[in-house]
């Protein structure tokens, strides 16, 4: 039995934001423990996302879009940005910080975004890796275009095919593009595999799936998707967590212990500085 679930929506300031894990009926899917949907925006001229710096430990971010421009900053010198089908994977292991800000050059005519943006838990073993940055552009991702379907693997492997993507765990993460009437059987190669549908209107064994929300797939299962517009939507999963794992705020590790000294450290300025960047988020009280 699938299971759909309806994302929760954060507005920041006009830009929304739909997090569909962690949620009640899913802590995870396979290493992902955190899915964000961002927009689609549209922002006025000389507006744009600015998130200041923040910390992360054991996890790594993943960052993909279907439309516009982000700048990501960080801690080890990093200054990237990330256009349509790129892909940023930050790995935080012991600990990074990052701001993501709307180059200035394309604030000034408006600029549209779309995508999405998930954290992957590291394996215990890894959760204190040496912290890392890698860009991967979109013309090396692999493709496949096939009866009005356009896949790119964006980590992971799916579909016989298998990204440049470093990951930590056997991963899924497949960007769907399907044309109208399309069909697209799901790869069924992973133990945990989940669909979220970011737009259009689409059917999942001939069953209506509402648009901007996740479903979770069952085991071994095949289902087949039907586009009845354009539909975009995100393919995800892998293989189980090794063990359950603590998420607050920008943190996750499977030791509540090892998230207080994160937040300590963050406190004490220990993360060290964003090039380029004078402010910084300032750790919640609660």
């Amino acid at each position: 039995m699938t299971t759909i679930i309806a994302p929760r929506v954060h507005d920041l300031g006009g830009f929304q934001v739909r997090r569909a894990v962690p949620s009640i009926q899913a802590r995870s899917v396979g290493p992902f423990v955190f899915v964000d949907h961002m927009g689609p925006a549209v922002f006025e001229p000389g507006r744009g996302i600015d998130v200041r710096p923040h910390p992360h430990i054991g996890l790594a971010t993943v960052t993909f879009l279907w439309s516009g421009t982000i700048h990501h900053r960080d801690t080890l010198g990093s200054a990237q940005d990330i256009n349509p089908g790129d892909v940023n994977w930050m790995t935080a292991g012991r600990g990074i910080a990052h701001s993501e800000r709307t180059p200035a050059a394309l604030r000034e005519g408006g600029q549209s975004l779309h995508g999405m943006q998930t954290w992957v838990a590291l394996p215990k073993p890894d959760e204190e890796a040496m912290p890392a940055f890698h860009h991967h552009p979109a013309a090396t991702l692999p493709q496949q275009r096939r009866d009005g379907a356009w896949l790119r693997v964006v980590a992971g492997r799916g579909y016989g095919e298998e990204s440049p993507v470093r990951v930590f765990a056997d991963t899924l993460y497949v960007a769907i593009d399907l044309d109208p009437a399309a069909e697209l059987a799901l790869d069924d190669s992973h133990p945990e595999r989940a669909l979220y549908v970011l737009d259009g209107e689409a059917q999942l064994d001939g069953a209506d799936i509402p648009a901007m929300h996740l479903v979770v797939l069952d085991p071994g299962t095949r289902p087949r998707l039907r586009a009845r517009t354009p539909v975009k939507a995100m393919l995800l999963g892998g293989e189980p967590l090794d063990g359950p794992r603590h998420l607050w705020w920008n943190f996750v590790s499977s030791s509540k212990e090892r998230i207080e000294q994160a937040k300590a450290d963050w406190q004490a300025g220990r993360f060290g500085s964003v090039p380029g960047e004078l402010e910084s988020i300032p750790l919640p009280t609660r």
